[in-house]
């Protein structure tokens, strides 16, 4: 029990350190990395190219895709009430020492919703797509939107962790249904997705919309304390 106090202090420590660099700016910036509907034209795409190269098949693998979301989002949530960790925001003994961008959400953290969905995600179409350039640039992103949660004031770092371990259960576990899926109900039919990867030039166009979405943010964020509209 003295341990499992420790850690949880250093988790207090760590997150304090991390949540401590801000600026206006980067509340900004945060704000618009954090919002899920930023990042709604990158998974259009993702859809796009999931339809694209997959044909018939897309339905099932957009079924899959629906579940790992709907699986990862519903235990964390679970998790959340059932052990009741409060948010940094609620924790009275450093409330006052935390910076909070806009809103504190609900009481408890752990573990972190957006964590779990964002790396269920990754995970879950990192092996569809078998492309080492999507994974990375699914990682990359993963650790940018993860971070502005400790930004934000709203999660410590042992949220994210266990919200990670919980999406990467339910994307590998998601994953292997759908193979079990195909291999015994859709065995006939091509492509094979257990053998069909992602081709580099769409991997190149997804980096591409990511690229472009981010520099939005960046410009969107300067411009609007550039001209003190916030």
């Amino acid at each position: 029990m003295e341990f499992f106090k420790q850690i949880l202090e250093l988790d207090k420590e760590l997150f304090l350190f991390l949540n401590g660099f801000y600026n206006d700016f980067w509340d900004t910036m945060m704000l618009l990395i954090t919002r899920k509907e930023t990042w709604i034209p990158f998974f259009l795409c993702i859809l796009f190219f999931i339809v694209k190269n997959y044909r018939t098949k897309a339905i099932l693998i957009i079924l899959a895709l629906a579940l790992v979301v709907l699986a990862s989002d519903q235990l964390s949530v679970l998790l959340k009430n059932t052990i009741q960790r409060l948010r940094p925001v609620y924790e009275p003994s450093i409330e006052h020492l935390v910076h909070n961008v806009l809103r504190k959400g609900g009481r408890f953290g752990f573990v972190s919703s957006h964590a779990a969905n964002s790396v269920a995600i990754m995970v879950f179409t990192s092996r569809i797509f078998k492309s080492r350039s999507f994974y990375l640039l699914m990682l990359g992103w993963v650790l940018m939107f993860c971070y502005s949660r400790i930004y934000s004031g709203v999660h410590y770092p042992l949220d994210l962790l266990g919200g990670a371990l919980l999406g990467w259960g339910v994307g590998f576990s998601v994953y292997k249904l759908l193979m079990f899926i195909e291999n015994h109900f859709f065995f006939a039919r091509s492509p094979k997705i257990e053998k069909t990867a992602l081709p580099v030039k769409d991997a190149g166009t997804l980096l591409l919309v990511f690229v472009v979405l981010l520099t939005t943010a960046f410009i969107v964020s300067y411009l609007l304390h550039h001209y003190n509209y916030l």
